[in-house]
């Protein structure tokens, strides 16, 4: 029996329990999303409060355009404003399709949300078990295994997920009741896709044994949830007083003596307010058995989407590094001058030097005698004095003049360097990649 009015009810409760902020909904226009969108813009209180969707366009799909015009469409009929955006997917992350888009996704909610405007999901029960499951297969705690968060915050508003207790049927029920028109996304019927072949081939028979195993499930999510939000409380304790506030490093010795139901979440938190992915247990494991490397070591932890450093004894985080292709060498009189591989040498104060210098990378044998010091030094000797990160040593920049090296970026100058930046009262300046 077809029972229409279970969305609607959730959205009435939801509503009264979350009053302030604009509302707009994610919308993909499939089936969960496009019933979430039309119970709301039949909710007084919800029109009341601006109610509009967004529409992303990942460009992934020959119908991706198509999908656009018909969530416009559809969002004229009910009469809503309807944004649409293309997304930019990136594929050379490491990190598969599936969260690239996501990524993706995510970047452009965040940047067109309004200052505290819920965006609201259309994510139910069923999605939040096959949540918790993903992560249970892949080794989660209690911050994984506590599934989808109803509210967090993103960009200057918040993602919203009223409907975590409400089954799929209930918003199939109301798709069929009232006859919407929905979009039919044929990489949902993958099963190669982990989440695909939970849904069609292990869910149905996990049912078939348990038929309550869904609100079982996510009842455990609950409780591991409500574990991890007091966990938090004493790691971001611990965060800030690991994490350094100038270079974003973490004690790696500090880290590592935490009980690891602290150390595991500060880790994850850690890498995702800089936009990166968590590692794998065996990953993490890895950081953990190289936090004691000797001096002279320097330990690199990769996995798609991050890589970990160990050195000085913290814990440094970033992309991967994409190797910098230089051409030769670069000319350069002062202007700001865009480094192969990211990063930037300029003036400071911004003006042109007398003479024309060259830029190089490193190739091997360099030595330099910096200003006011009795001997030539070589720089792999320099650098290991600890001035410059191991990681960026391949991409610092190298000053010459004729094949005289004078200037190692912005950290050591010759006497003929200090002139020559003297004369212009100006000193360079460089400003390595994120």
């Amino acid at each position: 029996m077809i029972d229409e009015t279970a969305l609607p009810a959730a959205l009435r409760r939801a509503l009264h329990a979350h009053q302030q902020g604009t509302l707009c909904v994610a919308y993909s226009g499939g089936p969960d999303s496009t019933a979430l969108l039309h119970a709301l813009a039949h909710l007084t209180e919800a029109r009341t409060r601006g109610l509009r969707a967004i529409h992303v366009d990942h460009g992934l799909h020959v119908d991706s355009a198509r999908w656009a015009a018909h969530c416009r469409a559809f969002c004229a009929a009910l009469g809503l404003p309807c944004d649409v955006h293309v997304a930019k997917v990136d594929r050379s992350g490491g990190i598969g399709l599936e969260a690239a888009a996501r990524h993706a996704r995510y970047a452009i909610f965040a940047e067109h949300l309004h200052t505290g405007e819920r965006l609201i999901f259309g994510h139910h029960q069923d999605d939040q078990a096959e949540t918790v499951l993903l992560k249970l297969l892949r080794g989660a705690g209690p911050e994984g295994l506590g599934g989808m968060r109803e509210e967090r915050p993103l960009g200057c508003g918040m993602a919203w997920r009223p409907l975590l207790n409400l089954p799929r049927q209930a918003l199939r029920d109301y798709v069929t009741a009232h006859d919407l028109p929905c979009i039919h996304d044929p990489s949902n019927d993958d099963r190669q896709l982990a989440r695909n072949h939970l849904r069609h081939e292990v869910m149905p028979l996990l049912k078939a044994y348990w038929p309550q195993a869904t609100i079982s499930i996510t009842h455990s999510a609950m409780l591991c949830r409500a574990a991890a939000d007091t966990l938090q409380q004493d790691w971001l304790t611990e965060y800030e007083n690991l994490r350094d506030d100038t270079s974003n490093s973490l004690d790696a010795r500090g880290w590592l003596a935490l009980p690891a139901a602290l150390r595991d979440p500060l880790l994850a938190h850690w890498l995702h307010v800089q936009g990166l992915t968590a590692p794998t247990t065996a990953q993490r494991q890895q950081i953990e058995r190289q936090c004691t490397a000797q001096d002279g070591q320097l330990p690199c932890i990769q996995w798609p989407g991050a890589e970990v450093h160990v050195w000085k004894h913290r814990l440094w985080a970033m992309l991967p590094r994409i190797k910098a292709e230089w051409s030769g060498s670069l000319r350069w009189q002062g202007e700001p001058l865009m480094l192969p591989g990211g990063g930037q040498l300029s003036l400071e104060p911004a003006t042109q030097l007398p003479v024309t210098l060259t830029v190089r990378t490193r190739s091997g044998g360099e030595r330099i005698k910096p200003a006011g010091d009795r001997h030539t030094r070589e720089l792999r000797s320099l650098f290991q004095s600890g001035a410059i990160p191991p990681w960026q040593r391949d991409v610092c920049p190298l000053l010459y003049e004729g094949k005289e090296l004078i200037a190692v970026a912005d950290r050591w100058l010759s006497t003929r360097a200090e002139a020559i930046f003297n004369e212009v009262n100006a000193q360079p300046c460089w400003r390595p990649a994120c």
